[in-house]
This record gives structure tokens, sequence and C-alpha cells, in this order.
């Protein structure tokens, strides 16, 4: 029976898509809700899965190709090949493991145009992790191939262009250059980065605070929140998402956005969260967070976070926010200007706790601070609302009882 492979259906903030990876070719067999192609929009990676046991009869849309809404891009025949040969007792290949791999890892294959069957997996049943290819980058003379044959199916379109530059030979090594074109996610976000910092009259206000108060009250309470809340560790980040709430509440402003000549004031605190990943940074929202527990935050938090770095996220999780918190401190980050995510009208950057020597009832101390960082939109946002925002969350965080106490 012949059955169309359909494009997702794409919401109304999606107007097109672009096929990023056929993992099925045709004639190749495939299982029930078996990964058959990556669809990249502006926002996710959409997933498209076999409709049945059988195998792709036609591939319609080939790799970069753009592709609407409902669209067919290929035609499956169900039952046709669908007995998949029985496992051997020999380890299994990288290539078979590359379909239970993250889009992570199938992107940093893509994008480096590596042979799978070059990298040798060191997950669980031989699963290629990201730490394999990376590995594999920069040593690929020290790592052994899977000793396993695989057939390697005929491609449905060419790899991204890659121009090479060699240099001439009479040099200590060569020097070459790679062109690999913009994913469709990076060039979205770097088109809404400059678009932030030409539409909005953004400004930067700066703060820093003693974070030895949470330091302690983490380290006393760490291995007891942890049992009481199964396994959920306790971290900065949720004591920022709290404060965070508290001063939106009383600073309405910073917590609204812009829709045209319209300034809309939101009666609830939805927090995007940055999270860097392979393809790009995204923010995915936690909802309500005035309402939630530093348990749930935390527990929040890391779920949104495995889901982008395996391309998991929903168009529903990444819409929405009504503030922007980001932490370039986790990569060495001391000081930076966080950079709007419109419609919204503040982002707070967190940075690096660093030991300074801070002046303290007249004495010099030493003391773990971290720098804070608030950019705003200065046409809804009055330097002094920005100002006393930023304090708010200082004092929050200098003394954490009041974020429990709200005062």
């Amino acid at each position: 029976m012949s059955i169309e492979i359909k494009a997702p259906s794409f919401p109304e903030s999606v107007a097109d898509g672009t096929i990023a990876t056929w993992h099925k070719q045709p004639g190749e067999a495939c299982k029930r809700d078996d990964l058959i192609v990556d669809i990249e929009t502006d926002k996710v990676v959409m997933e498209v899965v076999a409709p049945a046991d059988g195998s792709l009869s036609e591939i319609m849309s080939a790799e970069g190709s753009t592709v609407m809404s409902n669209e067919v891009i290929a035609r499956f025949t169900a039952g046709a090949g669908a007995e998949l040969p029985e496992a051997q007792d020999a380890p299994s290949s990288n290539a078979d493991q590359l379909d239970v791999s993250g889009p992570a890892v199938r992107k940093l294959l893509h994008e480096n145009n590596l042979d799978a069957t070059k990298v040798t997996g060191t997950g669980k049943g031989g699963r290629l992790l990201k730490e394999d290819v990376l590995n594999y980058l920069k040593n690929p003379e020290t790592v052994t191939s899977v000793p396993v044959p695989v057939a390697t199916p005929t491609p449905a379109a060419p790899a991204p262009v890659v121009n090479e530059t060699v240099a001439p030979s009479s040099g200590p090594q060569h020097r070459t250059s790679r062109r690999v074109p913009m994913t469709r996610l990076r060039s979205t976000i770097a088109k809404r980065l400059v678009s932030a910092q030409n539409e909005a009259a953004m400004l930067t206000t700066y703060n820093e605070v003693d974070m030895s108060p949470i330091m302690a009250l983490r380290s006393q309470y760490k291995a007891q929140f942890e049992k009481a809340h199964n396994g959920t560790r306790l971290g900065f980040m949720s004591f920022f998402v709290k404060a965070s709430a508290e001063a939106l509440k009383r600073y309405p402003a910073v917590n609204a956005s812009l829709d045209g000549n319209d300034m809309v004031y939101h009666a609830y605190q939805d927090v995007s969260v940055a999270v860097s990943t392979e393809r790009g940074l995204v923010v995915p929202v936690l909802r309500d967070v005035e309402a939630m527990t530093l348990a749930d935050i935390e527990k929040g938090i890391v779920q949104l976070a495995t889901q982008a770095k395996d391309g998991k996220l929903t168009l529903a999780e990444m819409q929405g926010g009504t503030f922007t918190i980001t932490n370039g401190g986790i990569f060495g980050s001391l000081l930076s200007t966080p950079i709007l995510n419109p419609p919204q009208t503040a982002i707070l950057g967190m940075h690096k706790i660093q030991d300074r020597p801070v002046a303290e009832n007249g004495q010099v101390v030493i003391r773990p601070m971290m720098y804070l960082a608030l950019s705003y939109d200065h046409r809804m946002i009055d330097g002094k609302e920005a100002v006393q925002f930023l304090v708010t969350i200082k004092e929050l965080l200098q003394d954490p009882a009041r974020i429990l106490l709200e005062i």
C-alpha cells in the first residue's frame, strides 16, 4: 500500500520549513515510528516518522528544499522491505546507531561531511555521542572505525558545499577553509538580533551582587533538597528566576511587550531561559514562574535544556515569554551586554562568579561577586525603573529569605 509522507502542519507563525536530513533512503527498510526526515523551521527541528513497517519508495523533496505545511515530500510503501536484518553477535556499527543518536549528533556529522562509520561510538550499545564526533574532529588520526562493513546509501541530495583552499606545501602545514551554509535557525537568530538592535532603543544598566548568602544556603541544604525532590539539584538559576518574578510584579513595564503602538502589560510571569545548543541559541519558556517553587523551576530548566540539546523542543515551548534570563557565566563571561528578545522589553544577563575585594563595614573583604546586566527598551522603560528593578533583584538575592516572604 502506498502512503504519502507529508510535511507537518506548521503553525501560523511559521511560513515554511527546510528539509534538513533524510535518515532513510528509497528501498531502505524501516519500522513503524522510525525517524525518516528532519525538517528545520525558523524555530525548531520537526521530525517525521514512518507511518508503518515498510520502506520509502520515492523522495520528492531533496535535502535543502523548502517545503510548505502538509506538502507531500515522499511516498512510502507499507510492508515493502519491512523485514530488517537480524542482529548479529558482532558489535553494531555507528551507521546503525545513527538513527538513535540525537539531532545534535546528526547535525554535527552532516555539517562536517563525516561518515558515521569512521567514528567510534562510546555510548550504551555503541550509540554515537556528540563527544565522540567532537573528539574525532580534534584527533581524526587517533580514532579507529568500527570493524563492521556497512553499505552506504546513495544520498538524496549533495551535502552542503564545502570549499577548501590549500596553501602551498612549502609551508609547515596546510591552511584550509570550509564554507558551510548557515542553518535556517542560525539565519533567523541573526536577523532577530540585528532587528532588535535596529528597532529598539536598547540601553543597559549594570550592578553586582554578593553571592555569599545564596552559596551558603545552597551548601547547607543541597543534600536535603536533592533527597526531598527526587534527585533534583539546587542550582543558582532558580533563585534568579524567583527573584526576577518578584521584581517583575513590582515593575510591570519590565514584564510588558510592545505590539505596534500598543504596550501590552502581562499579569503573569513567563520567563524565557536562554539555552546554547549546537544549532544556536534557543529560549524555551518557563510558564507562570510566580507560582512555581524552587524545585519546580530547577526541574523545568533541566527538562527544557535537555529537550533543547536533543532538538525536541516544540514551538509552543518556545513562544510567549514575557522576560528573558541568559547566563554567560557558565562559559566564563565576566561582563556582557545581552540583546533584547523581541517583543519583550528587557533581558537579564548573569555572569561568572568571581572572588573580588569589596568594602564592607569600612573594611576590605573578599566576596564571591557576580556582575548583573539588564538590557531594556527605553521606549517603554524609563532608566529609573530599570535601575530600581535591577536593585530589587540584587536585594532579593543578597537576602534570599525575602524571596520566600515576598518583601
